[in-house]
């Protein structure tokens, strides 16, 4: 009966340890890297988990032995040893091998390759994207960020109002974006894939919903994708799709997005000439399918508490979902 129990009870173990790390993997966890930067991390963190580990063990053996095994009294000679030993230069010696051994992580970093740049301004509460290109053009996006794989990407990063803070968990550490001060960072992802962002600096009511999704491509791939990213939006088709082109016109959305190549110039919000092939909408809180887009568009504040962007429920419904058709075709 006794190793029955014991048996289960490992059994138990067992479940709930699989349990508990299958909540490591997926697309935003820091214990399943797909970037050299994140790998890096990776490496240390356990590196420093296996310090705090020995260090453990070694204090617990020394408790265990002046209390256990040889209980005497202790001479000056040894208790002196021990405080400078085990309390000054074990620490200098610990510590400074393990600064030694992190600090270079940085570098790389700090450096991104020709040909590609990026800047990221964090809004309140959405990201804007611009793609710096070598000949000098720039290339704008929202809330999705796109990168080769097996290339250094460089990101400059801003903030509008306040402190926000970069964070791809699965591609590399975080950088804070702090107002009037643009920080630099940059990712090397190694395997295609779609990531997950996030703002890691609280910034408002909208905190917690101002995510982003990175995707990472084949360099043929993402030429590709950036060339048709920097195209103009294509003409709406079928009926209700052009009939949303109108409501989008008649309600003035256009003073505050952008859609190149039609008369919505707005600057205020983010791009939506493509928007309609993004991964998510609403700063990755909701999909891209037509449903999304009406429910987005309905439900804004509700969806997002203190947006700047106004909830548009008192459109007629056949309205919204010609608007949402609209929207939804932008590919």
């Amino acid at each position: 009966m006794i190793f029955a129990g014991r048996a289960s009870a490992g059994r138990a173990l067992t479940v709930v340890g699989v349990a508990l790390l299958s909540g490591c993997e997926g697309r935003q966890s820091v214990l399943d890297p797909s970037g050299t930067d994140a790998l890096a991390l990776y490496d240390l963190a356990v590196v420093l988990f296996i310090g705090a580990v020995v260090l453990w063990l070694l204090v617990a053996a020394l408790f265990i032995y002046v209390t256990r095994i040889n209980p005497r009294a202790m001479s000056r000679r040894m208790g002196e040893t021990l405080i400078v030993g085990g309390g000054v230069l074990f620490p200098v010696l610990l510590l400074g091998g393990l600064l030694i051994y992190s600090l270079p992580l940085m570098s790389p970093q700090r450096e991104g390759e020709a040909g590609l740049e990026v800047r990221i301004t964090a809004e309140q509460w959405w990201w804007r994207v611009d793609y710096l290109l070598e000949d000098g053009s720039t290339v704008t996006s929202a809330n999705e960020l796109r990168l080769p794989v097996g290339r250094r990407t460089g990101l400059r990063l801003n903030a509008h109002n306040v402190i926000h803070s970069f964070w791809v968990p699965a591609l590399g550490g975080k950088t804070d974006m702090i107002p009037g001060r643009e920080t630099f960072t940059s990712l090397r992802p190694e395997k295609p894939g779609t990531f997950r962002g996030q703002c890691a600096e609280f910034c408002g009511a909208s905190h917690a919903l101002m995510a982003f999704e990175v995707v990472a491509m084949d360099p043929a791939a993402f030429a590709a994708w950036l060339r048709a990213e920097a195209a103009d939006a294509s003409a709406p088709s079928g009926l209700e799709a052009r009939r949303g082109a109108e409501v989008f016109a008649r309600e003035g959305c256009g003073a505050c997005h952008m859609i190149r190549g039609t008369d919505a110039i707005g600057q205020v919000g983010p791009d939506l000439t493509h928007v309609g092939s993004r991964v998510s909408l609403g700063a990755g809180i909701l999909g891209a399918t037509a449903e999304d887009f009406t429910r987005w568009l309905g439900h804004t504040e509700s969806l997002k508490p203190e947006v700047r962007m106004p909830t548009y429920d008192f459109l007629p419904p056949e309205d919204i979902a010609a608007l949402a058709a609209y929207l939804e075709g932008l590919e």
